[in-house]
């Protein structure tokens, strides 16, 4: 086969695998403007029925932190002041060098405690607990660096609560996101996982642990994420919650009942996308044992977390997703295409495989053979517009959609100027950030696929969003 049939024949591929594409995210928006419009229904209704039912579950909320002495006072803050009734706030200090555990000390009174841990997970040594003098359903663990991973695990150790919720410790929760994201369990006895929405807090102001102004930020990579996120949680995990499908639940905002967490090994240390991989496995083992169960998407519940706001920042964390998809598809393989698989190993599995997994490849090297097949006059001009169409047109499509979704639903940002300069960045977003996000998973994968070290880099928090008490 000469090399102009080999770039013919690639034409047609990669037309194809971008139409594929996008019918699969377009059979998902369609899927997650049903979900929403039935959650709206009945959202106000769950509300008052909430307010007279008092049937909040205990909750423990674990939030581990590694060098986060510049957010870590607002984000407890903003714990301790959620409308709930029965929680407690455990803050896993995982060996920081900077003054995290000095912070925590100082703003909150905290005093060692003699408190028992039950080792029903395997962690790195806990040096310590610590209690609040001013809030008694505030505890530190202080404990030998081990990751997230491992500190999540030495949290649900600790953890005295049937459910927990895992976070960020740099992230912001509104005060009714937990009842929220509790509510599924509720509903439904069989639920072991739900998580919300994550939303960037880059230009939003928070005072004392409250966000009181919704705003956009002037930085344009942070402004292209929210956009990212709106599509990414609105659509892609939106649209597979009804179909019990949901294989990612954001590690800054995800709620699981600690039993179902604790009978599958907990959170995996060997690996950097520990947040899907737990989910993945629990969707593997409970469908191998025939275990009834419900893994939930509820969009209102709403996180807020800081994005990054430049290139190395930006490009180490989306090395460190890639990593981890590849890591959590491979390690729970068996669940593609297993006889008692479902929705999440006949549907999501092979979904996340092809246009999450191995698109970056696909993506780029469309975008180079096509622009070297046009230039040496193998694939007609026409041929170049409608790739160019498919590629650009239903990127587009897909981000404006999801806007519009948000702003018919939700409308989380107040002001016309808001909702403008992100109708702006939907379109503009497609115009190289999200060719230059798709290099650095190609980056990603390829670390995985040489065995290259595992590594999370460092997230360079500015914290300008929050306003100092």
């Amino acid at each position: 086969m000469t090399f102009s049939a080999v770039l013919v024949a690639a034409q047609w591929f990669f037309i194809f695998y971008f139409i594929s594409l996008s019918a699969g995210y377009l059979a998902l928006n369609l899927v997650s403007i049903l979900a929403i419009r039935e959650y709206a229904a009945r959202r106000w209704s769950d509300a008052l029925r909430r307010s007279f039912g008092g049937l909040d579950l205990p909750v423990t909320i674990l939030a581990p932190a590694y060098n986060e002495e510049a957010t870590i006072a607002t984000s407890v803050r903003s714990l301790l002041q959620l409308e709930y009734l029965q929680y407690e706030v455990v803050v896993i200090n995982d060996g920081s060098r900077d003054a995290t555990l000095e912070t925590m000390i100082r703003e909150f009174d905290l005093v060692p405690f003699p408190d028992p841990v039950r080792r029903s997970l395997p962690c790195e040594a806990i040096r310590g607990v610590y209690r609040s003098r001013r809030q008694p359903n505030l505890r530190l663990v202080d404990k030998v660096n081990g990751g997230k991973a491992d500190a999540l695990n030495a949290g649900i150790n600790v953890a005295r609560y049937p459910l927990f919720c895992a976070m960020d410790s740099d992230s912001i929760l509104q005060r009714d996101s937990l009842w929220r994201v509790v509510e599924p369990f509720l509903e439904d006895r069989r639920t072991i996982a739900s998580g919300g929405t994550v939303r960037v807090a880059n230009g939003c102001t928070v005072e004392g642990g409250f966000l009181t102004r919704v705003g956009l930020p002037g930085n344009l990579l942070a402004l292209f994420q929210i956009v990212e996120y709106l599509r990414a949680f609105l659509f892609g995990r939106l649209g597979w919650s009804p179909l019990n499908a949901v294989l990612v639940i954001s590690g800054a905002f995800g709620l699981f009942r600690r039993d179902a967490v604790i009978a599958v090994g907990g959170y995996s240390t060997d690996t950097v996308g520990e947040d899907m991989e737990l989910v993945v496995r629990l969707h593997r083992l409970y469908r191998a044992a025939k275990r009834p169960y419900r893994i939930v998407f509820v969009p209102e519940p709403i996180c807020w977390t800081e994005a990054p706001e430049s290139l190395p920042v930006l490009k180490n964390q989306r090395v460190r997703w890639q990593r981890g998809l590849s890591e959590s598809l491979v390690l729970n393989r068996s669940l593609l295409f297993h006889p008692r698989g479902g929705a999440a190993g006949w549907l999501a599995m092979p979904f996340m495989i092809l246009f999450e997994w191995i698109s970056p490849v696909i993506e780029l090297a469309g975008f180079v053979l096509m622009v070297i097949g046009a230039l040496l006059g193998v694939i007609s001009m026409s041929a170049m517009w409608v790739f160019l169409l498919v590629a650009f047109g239903f990127g587009v499509l897909l981000s404006v959609s999801a806007l519009l979704l948000e702003e018919l639903s939700f409308h989380t940002y107040p002001r016309f100027r808001h909702v403008a300069a992100l109708a702006l960045a939907a379109v503009f977003e497609n115009l190289g950030y999200r060719q230059l996000t798709a290099w650095y998973r190609l980056i990603g994968l390829a670390r995985w696929a040489t065995g290259g070290k595992a590594q999370w880099g460092k997230m360079t928090r500015t914290a300008d969003w929050q306003k100092k008490p």
